[in-house]
Formats: C-alpha cells, sequence, structure tokens
C-alpha cells in the first residue's frame, strides 16, 4: 500500500531522525544475550572435528564426566534428532560420520567455562580418516565420494526444492527462458568466462550464544541472539515433536547478524544438555575460532557464462551454471540457490536464458544466508563478464550496460514484467557515472598520476534484488494506547543494527500524526508475547512491517473515532484528530482525548464504553508464486530494489598495490523513511563489499582443513582500507505497494562492490582477475598472466571462427568483416593467418604462402545477387585466371588505356607497367620499371639496406622483403635459394602473373588478370619449376 499523505504534511518521514536504540547502546544499557546471566547456569563447550571427513569408530567420555563441575556430557550417540530449515539433513552432534572440518563431535556442560573446557580436552576419539569431496564443479563426477548417502530419506520442502538422490546436489534450480540455442545463432560473438569465490565468514560483532532451560513437561525457554525467534521455535518444535506452545524464544539486543544467524544452530544443543543437567540453564557462547568452523559461513560459487550478443552490443542469449559450494549441509543454501537463479543476470534483461543452479554438498564448513543472500557472490562474475563482452565488441561497458538494461516493458527472467513504478537502473548507473566523472581523468586525477606513477582506473555497475521468502510471507504489528496517550508497539521484526525500529516509529507518527517520543517499539521480541513474523532476513522488513504499521495505525485511529463519534454524538465523517485528540471538524472545540479513551471512555456519573483501546495492521506479501520447477517462471519478487556502484582506483603497475579514491553508490528506495540509515546502510554495506573483495575468504588444505579459522589470517577490512572520497545517492521512483512508497535497501550496498573494484583495477593496469578475493598479490601476478582466462567465438552468417583467449589477439576484434567459409571441399592446402577462402577449380595449383591468406577465388560465373557492404567483385572470366586480392575490383575494359585511365577508389594508382612485362613488386608502391636489372639492383631500397649483389650468374640474394628485380633467367631465378620470404617465381608473358600489394590495372587489352582485395596469392608455378 502506498500512504499518500503529502510530504509537506509530514513530520518525519524523509527526515534524519535518531536512532530509537542510539542511547542505551551508547550507554551500555543494552543488554545482549551474553550479559545474561541465571540462577544455576552451566556453561557449554564443544569438541569439534580436526578432519574434513572421517569416521567416529570410538569416543570415550569417561574422563570428561568424572571431573568435578561436569553436570552433562553429551556425543551423537545420545542425540537422534536432525534439524534443517528446507532440507532436514543435520545431527545436533555428529553421528557415525563427520562431515566437515570444525564439526561438533561431543559436547560438555559444567559449572564454569573453564570447567567445561577441561572435560572437552579429557574426550578422546578414535577416527577413520576418509577422502573429502572438495570441488564442487566435479559434482558430475561417478566416483565421487558421497557427503550424504542417505539423501533420499530425508524431509524436505517438495514444492520448491530438488535433491537428487545418490548424487551430491542439494538442489537444482532451472531456469528456462525464450529459445537458448536460437538466440545463440543470431548472436554475431559468442563469449565465455568462469568466475570463482570461496566462502567467507559473516564475522558479526557478537558472536552466536545461545541460553536454553528444559523444564519438566517438555516445557523450553531459549534466550538466543538469532535473527528470526518464530524461526528458531518452529525448527525446534519440528525437530523434537513438542507443541509450539510450548516452547518461548526471547532475543535480546542483537550484535549483527548478517544472515549468519538467521536459523537455528546452537539452541537445540544447549537445551539438551539442560535437560541431561536436570533442567539447570546452558548458555554455550562461541569463540571466534568456531564462528569459523562450527558455525555457518557464505557458500562460495563457481560461476560459468556464456554469452551471444550482437555487434550493436544487445544480448540475444545467455546460458547461466552456477556451482554453489553449499558445505557439509543445506540450511539456507538451498534458497539461495533458487533466490540466485532466478536474478543471474543482474539488472539486465536477456531474451534467451538459460539457468543450471546447483547447491552442491562438499566437505566443508555449510553455507547460509549472508547479506545478499547470494548476489554478492554472483554479481562477482555478471559485472565482471558484461565488460568481458563490452571488450570483445569493441563498446564502451557502462553503454553496453545501458543497452541492456532492465526497464519499463522489460521481462525478468521469470517472466515478471517490468514497470514504471518497479525502478530505473539507468539513472543509478548515470547518477554514480557523473559522481567519478566517468570515462575521463580530471585535472586533479591526472597530476595525481603523473606524481605518483600509479595508474587511475574507473568503472560503473549495476545491481538488482528482490525479497527471497515464501509467496506466503506475512507480518503483524500491534498498537496500545496507553493511559497518557501514548503508544506501546508489539511485533517480531528483529533489529539488531539496520535501524528499521526508527523507520517504523516515523511511519506511525506520521499516520497518527503524533509526536514521536510517544512511540515506543521495544527491541527486545519474545514468541510468548509478539504476534508472529517470519523471518528478520531478504530487506523485506520496512516493506511488509512498514505496511502492517500503517494498517495498526489507522485501525487504531478508526476505534478512536468509534468512540469520539459516540462521546460527542457525531458521525464519523465529521471527525478529524490532532495529536491530542479527536475533534468534531465544524466545531473544534467539540473534542474527546486520547487520555480519556486509552482504557475505556468514563462518563460523568461512571458509565463507562469500549474499553481499552488496541489498533491491529495485519500485511501479506501480494500476487507471488513458486516457481515453475522446469522452467524457473512465475513471480517470486515482492519488489526490485536497483542501485549502482561508481568506482576510482590506483593501481601501482610495478607492485600491484592498489587504492581506492572513490566509491559513489546510488540507489533507487523508492522513498527515503530516515535519511541516516539509509546512508549508514549504503556506507556499511559497501564496506563489507569491498572486504569480500579484497581480502575475505576461507583457504583449506587438500585434507578439506581449514587453514585460516581466525583474524591472524583471514582479515577484514579495517578504518585504513575505508575509501578517501564516498557519495551517496538516493532515488526515489515510489513503490505503489511499499509504505511511503519505500522499498528495502539493507543488502543491496554489499552487491557488485567486488565486480567494480576487479574491472576499475583492469582498465587501470589491464590486469584480468576471476577470483577474488582481489589481493595485492593477485593483481601483480595477473599483470604478469599474458594468458587471460576465456574463450572468444565471432559468427558470421556461414561459420563460426572460434579463438581461445590464451593469445592476446583475443583480447580486441578484429579489424574487417568476419572470414567467409570454406566454399568447397576441395584439397587446397590451408593457408597462414585469416582463414582462407575455399579456392577454385582454376586456383587448385596455387601453393600456399607466408602472411595473409588469400580470399578463395569465386567459382567462374558469381551470383549476381547485390551484396551488403562492399560492392562485389566482377565476374571471373572464362580463361580462370585467379582475381587478385585487395579492394572491390572494377568492371573489366576493353582498351588499356581506359584501364590505366579510369580513376582509382583509396590510393593513387600504380605506374603502367611497360611492355616488356616486367612483373610489379610486392609492398610499398613500386618505382619506375628500369630497363636493365642491373640498374634496379643498384638501386637504393627504403628499410634496410640490401647486401651486394652476386657475381655469380647474376643472381643477387636478398635480405627480408621480396626482391625488386626481374631475372634474366626465370627458372634459374626462381630456383635459387634466398633469406627472408620465398620469392615470386618469374612469370612468361603468356602467363600472365600476378602482381603482389595491391590490385594494380593490367596493361593486356584482354583484361585477363584481375584485380583481388587484400594481399595477391603466390602465382601458380609452371610444371618445371614445381620441383617441390
Amino acid at each position: 500500500m502506498l500512504e499518500n499523505t503529502p510530504k509537506r504534511d509530514r513530520r518525519y518521514v524523509g527526515k534524519d531522525v535518531p536512532k530509537i536504540d542510539s542511547v542505551e547502546k551508547l550507554t551500555g544499557q543494552a543488554l545482549y544475550a551474553g550479559d545474561l546471566e541465571f540462577a544455576g547456569m552451566l556453561h557449554g563447550k564443544v569438541l569439534r572435528s580436526p578432519h574434513a571427513k572421517a569416521r567416529i569408530k570410538k569416543i570415550d567420555t569417561t574422563e570428561a564426566a568424572k571431573l568435578p563441575g561436569v553436570h552433562s556430557v553429551l556425543t551423537g550417540n545420545d542425540l537422534d534428532y536432525r534439524v534443517g530449515l528446507y532440507l532436514v539433513d543435520k545431527y545436533i552432534l555428529a553421528r557415525d560420520t563427520i562431515r566437515h572440518f570444525g564439526e561438533a563431535v561431543a559436547a560438555v556442560a559444567a559449572e564454569t567455562p573453564a570447567i567445561a573446557q577441561q572435560a572437552v580436552d579429557l574426550i578422546e576419539v578414535e577416527y577413520e580418516v576418509m577422502t573429502p569431496f572438495l570441488e564442487p564443479k566435479k559434482v558430475f563426477d561417478k566416483d565421487a565420494p558421497l557427503v550424504h548417502p542417505d539423501l533420499g530419506t530425508y524431509d524436505y520442502v517438495q514444492a520448491v526444492f530438488t535433491p537428487i538422490p545418490g548424487t551430491n546436489i542439494a538442489n537444482h534450480t532451472r531456469l528456462r527462458k525464450g529459445n537458448v540455442p536460437k538466440g545463440f545463432k543470431k548472436a554475431d560473438y559468442i563469449i565465455e568466462r568462469e568466475y570463482t569465490n570461496p566462502n567467507v565468514q559473516h564475522v558479526p560483532m557478537e558472536t552466536h550464544i545461545a541460553i536454553g532451560k528444559w523444564d519438566i513437561g517438555d516445557h523450553v525457554t531459549i534466550h538466543t541472539s538469532a535473527q528470526s525467534p518464530f524461526t528458531v521455535r518452529n525448527l525446534f518444535a519440528l525437530s523434537f515433536g513438542i507443541p509450539h506452545c510450548n516452547i518461548r524464544v526471547i532475543t535480546p539486543y542483537i550484535g549483527g547478524g548478517f544472515g549468519g544467524k538467521a536459523g537455528i544452530h546452537l539452541e537445540p544443543l544447549c537445551c539438551c544438555l539442560s535437560r541431561a543437567a536436570g533442567g539447570r540453564p546452558v548458555k554455550i557462547q562461541a569463540t571466534r575460532e568456531e564462528e569459523f568452523s562450527l558455525l555457518p559461513c557464505r557458500s562460495g560459487l563457481t560461476y560459468h557464462i556464456k554469452t551471444g550478443v550482437k555487434k550493436n552490443g544487445k544480448i540475444v542469449a545467455q546460458k547461466m551454471t552456477m556451482y554453489w559450494d553449499a558445505g557439509a549441509y543445506a540450511d539456507y543454501a538451498v534458497n539461495v540457490t533458487r533466490a540466485s537463479g532466478f536474478s543471474a543476470s543482474g539488472p539486465y534483461e536477456i531474451e534467451n536464458a538459460w539457468v543450471d543452479a546447483y547447491t552442491v554438498y562438499t566437505n566443508k564448513p555449510f553455507g547460509t544466508a549472508y547479506r545478499g543472500f547470494g548476489h554478492v557472490e554472483f554479481s562477482w562474475g555478471v559485472e565482471r563478464h558484461m565488460n568481458y563482452v563490452a571488450s570483445q565488441i569493441g563498446m564502451d561497458p557502462l553503454e553496453f550496460r545501458r543497452i541492456n538494461a532492465l526497464k519499463a516493458g522489460s521481462r525478468t527472467m521469470t517472466g515478471e514484467e517490468i514497470m514504471k513504478n518497479t525502478g530505473n537502473v539507468t539513472k543509478c548507473m548515470n547518477e554514480v557515472a557523473d559522481s567519478i566523472k566517468y570515462g575521463k581523468l580530471t585535472a586533479a586525477e591526472a597530476a595525481r598520476e603523473k606524481k605518483t606513477g600509479r595508474k587511475i582506473g574507473k568503472s560503473v555497475v549495476a545491481l538488482h534484488k528482490a525479497p527471497a521468502m515464501p509467496p506466503f510471507t506475512g507480518t503483524v504489528m500491534i498498537l496500545k494506547l496507553n493511559e497518557d496517550g501514548s503508544v506501546t508497539g508489539s511485533h517480531a521484526l528483529t533489529d539488531y543494527g539496520m535501524g528499521t525500529y526508527t523507520s517504523l516509529a516515523q511511519i506511525i507518527a506520521d499516520v497518527l500524526r503524533w509526536p514521536i517520543e510517544r512511540i515506543r517499539l521495544p527491541i527486545e521480541n519474545d514468541t510468548d508475547r509478539d504476534p508472529y513474523d517470519w523471518q528478520t532476513v531478504a530487506s523485506k522488513g520496512l516493506l511488509l512491517s512498514g505496511n502492517a504499521a500503517i494498517l495498526a495505525a489507522k485501525d487504531l485511529l478508526e476505534k478512536c473515532y468509534d468512540v469520539a463519534a459516540q462521546v460527542l454524538r457525531a458521525q464519523k465523517c465529521d471527525l478529524d484528530h490532532n495529536e491530542d485528540g479527536v475533534f468534531v471538524r465544524h466545531h473544534p472545540k467539540s473534542f474527546v482525548t486520547y487520555k480519556q479513551m486509552a482504557v475505556g471512555y468514563a462518563y460523568p456519573d461512571g458509565n463507562a464504553i469500549c474499553g481499552p483501546i488496541v489498533g491491529v495492521g495485519r500485511y501479506i506479501a501480494q500476487g507471488l508464486t513458486n516457481l515453475n520447477k522446469e522452467t524457473g517462471q512465475g513471480n517470486p519478487a515482492l519488489d526490485w530494489t536497483y542501485g549502482a556502484h561508481g568506482l576510482v582506483v590506483e593501481v601501482d603497475p610495478k607492485t600491484g598495490e592498489y587504492t581506492i579514491i572513490k566509491v559513489a553508490s546510488a540507489y533507487d528506495v523508492g522513498c527515503v523513511i530516515n535519511e541516516a540509515s539509509v546512508r549508514g546502510q549504503a556506507i556499511g554495506g559497501m564496506l563489507q563489499g569491498l572486504g569480500t573483495a579484497m581480502c575475505e575468504g576461507y583457504i583449506y588444505n587438500d585434507k578439506g582443513q581449514l587453514l585460516n579459522p581466525s583474524f591472524t589470517d583471514n582479515k577484514i577490512p579495517t578504518s585504513l582500507d575505508i575509501p578517501e572520497e564516498i557519495d551517496c545517492i538516493a532515488i526515489e521512483t515510489p513503490q505503489i505497494d511499499g509504505p511511503f512508497g519505500a522499498r528495502g535497501v539493507g543488502e543491496h550496498s554489499m552487491i557488485a562492490v567486488c565486480g567494480a573494484l576487479g574491472n576499475a583495477i583492469e582498465q587501470a593496469v589491464g590486469a584480468v582477475l576471476t577470483h577474488m578475493p582481489i589481493r595485492q598479490e593477485d593483481v601483480w601476478r595477473a599483470m604478469r598472466n599474458k594468458k587471460a582466462p576465456g574463450k572468444v567465438i565471432r559468427q558470421s552468417k556461414a561459420a563460426r571462427t572460434e579463438m581461445t583467449a590464451d593469445a592476446e589477439v583475443v583480447a580486441k576484434p578484429r579489424r574487417g568483416r568476419p572470414p567467409k567459409s570454406a566454399k568447397s571441399a576441395d584439397k587446397t592446402p590451408k593457408k597462414r593467418g585469416r582463414p582462407a577462402k575455399a579456392a577454385s577449380v582454376a586456383a587448385e595449383l596455387v601453393k600456399p604462402r607466408r602472411g595473409r591468406p588469400p580470399k578463395s577465388a569465386s567459382v567462374a560465373v558469381e551470383s549476381s545477387k547485390p551484396r551488403r557492404g562492399r560492392p562485389p567483385k566482377a565476374a571471373k572470366p572464362a580463361d580462370n585466371t585467379p582475381k587478385k586480392r585487395g579492394r572491390p575490383p572494377k568492371a573489366a575494359k576493353t582498351s588499356t588505356a581506359e584501364v590505366l585511365n579510369k580513376p582509382r577508389r583509396g590510393r593513387p594508382p600504380k605506374a603502367a607497367k611497360p611492355a616488356d612485362n616486367t612483373p610489379k613488386k610486392r609492398g610499398r608502391p613500386p618505382k619506375a620499371t628500369k630497363a636493365a636489372a642491373a640498374e634496379v639492383l643498384n638501386k637504393p631500397r627504403r628499410g634496410r639496406p640490401p647486401k651486394a649483389a652476386k657475381t655469380v650468374a647474376g643472381k643477387p640474394k636478398k635480405r627480408g622483403r621480396p626482391p625488386k628485380v626481374a631475372k634474366a633467367v626465370a627458372a634459374e631465378g626462381l630456383n635459387k635459394p634466398r633469406r627472408g620470404r620465398p620469392p615470386k617465381a618469374a612469370k612468361t608473358v603468356a602467363d600472365k602473373p600476378k602482381k603482389r600489394g595491391r590490385p594494380s590495372k593490367s596493361a593486356a587489352a584482354d583484361n585477363s588478370t584481375k584485380p583481388r582485395r587484400g594481399r595477391p596469392p603466390k602465382s601458380p608455378v609452371a610444371d618445371q619449376s614445381n620441383n617441390n
């Protein structure tokens, strides 16, 4: 819904209102899960596996259980429960088999953390180490070891996901739009390349923390740092078979999540330890090292993109294959695959699209949701590929993006039509391009290059994302009118740093027309007290909860109007309100206050009406559908938020060190609710995106063991990495169904920053990068790697010429027209250089030559059908004299004078050949023919000085270019070896030899020798001279 309150009447929406929880956080009054203490509380610790894949042969917990202060010890054999969000595949503790490095094998609850850790160290485990599966692209290998042999027995959401039993594929998302093979046939170029990025840790300031208490009667209370309390309750109930009403989940202040706390993780283990300890609460607080291996991370991705594009820059077909490294368990990774599949092409319209996205089990720490939900990962490939394709067709990358950008009337990958209110990605690109002065260096930048010796590169990239959520996602807001006329809200959206609660308070205050100070939204959430909300993920919170807040505020006012109409004896249509109460519009002094109505209006005699006033707003996503499993078509998007980044980077061309000078970011947010929140999200997400682009990423050995499980070796950005200048731009194309026209922007600022960095570095120093993170040593190596990855096929109507990017020549398109296809199946030998056309029957004796190959001679009678482009060649005469290469020939003349006097196109004509038929020379325009061969030999040459003429038989030997003089004896001259290119055979008058270089006009009366385009082929060699 779109709240149409005019901007001039808005007191808070669009303004820079301070966060409502800032004072509590700054003063230390905010309580997080780690701050909570309960009577009799125990502390839990976990034993983690040192292997990526192993069979547990034996576990001995005897010594650990004997340690004083230990109250419970558990192993996988004690817990026959599986948990899972979309695919139920994970035991609480490993049973029989270890599936990733750092997996929980056993757990202890003790009086103190130190005792618990001592007990864990006393547990003895005997492992049988097995071969891990680590490479997602090898998922189709027949001998690949299975991570989950029992995959076919697991429960999963069948309407959405497609696991393939007997393989390592946890989900396969398919998308088919248009006719991809036909699209590729239309393409002038087919360009493909592969892009990769590793697993990445979320690194929130607060690690995972959970406190569980299992009481008598299976009543469970959980305090947790999770993002989504109702998801924890639901999954816990399903795993243990306990009624939802028996489970209470409470979330206090949360110190960041970024998707890593969206599911269920430590909570079941805490509660099981509590049950084993007689119901005492148990707290587990993960260390930073445990965050890297015990708990989930961002999935890795290998992305192969094959694009068909026209010369005018329009993409006509694209085939995309994604191999998502899900790690040992599916968790959110299967849904990441689904969401990335329907957005795989980025904010660009692809008429014919093909996507295969595979969620692949590997023996690595498992993947989950991460800010951007897969879009950060695949945007690296998409935006690097857009620049790669643009470079191959000789087009500016920004212009190439503008040509293919989604716009009103376009259709997305799933067939959804883009409307005017959807957003404007082109405007976002133009704004950031203007901000960074794209396409040129400013005077200051040029001076900086000269001073530092570094090279400056610029790039612009685009992005989009829709919330990835079920089509039935809904939320509720409840507003309770207090006795003093203030309002307390109740809802279950979790604010873990985004500032959404402040935005919701602004919306409520503007609808009620009350001071924002009278609106309170408690930060803590409680599933026993607050109404349902699906999850706090996907940038859906502002739109869904914002609409629910508007509906709740209007419902509250409606009920106040009901009471006021009775009290004031007026019709509701004649009432209005202000911050103090409700009044009759045409008699303002006739009014009733909110305080009087809050808990029930009481007349002077004590009679009361109505009772406490509560406003309720419920909102659910509208018009969404599941995707067709075979075609991927449907309507999965609540809304689309578009954006763009512009980067200015300087790079040291010797060392690969680089500095980010400026970042400009623009987002079409629909409507700015809170300026500070939008700016904070834009800057924070951009910096987090730079972290994954510059330095973050898991590194494993060949046994699957994580080599950098801490900040010692797994770096994140610091203040030293912040760009010198940051520009944040908000564009407002109102979302029809958004609160005040707003749409979410929480995740989008992180998307595509990585691609912008890679493109800017390549533009500066030519370093071709296909893997992130981009460390300085990676740039240094790329600058020295002359074999750029990738593959390009240039197509004509009848043929395809394939070139691999191993050669530097592929990095830029060829000049001229694409090569023609071979015309016949004759045995004419292939020529060096450009692909040759098939030789005609008359030219069968033409020998192969060095340099550029001749184009094939046409058949005796050419088609009279007009050709596109340059004028057609003249028909070949019946004597089958081979044509010459070069510019299009002119019609044959019957008179030598006419031929010589006719003006030519291009360079001036060469001098007429004298009657002695001395052959012309190759290369530069010929000099006047001399009467005597000796005079020609003694003439100074251009370029390298000629060797002295030999006196033996008058046959001088020359270096380099072919000799300029005809020999006195043709056979003798032809057979004499010489350095450089082999000489052309001398021709007799009757042979009518062809000339090298540009085509000449024949002096013969019958004009039987026709000029050819390009360099001419060698003359046919007479039988007596064909001695080889």
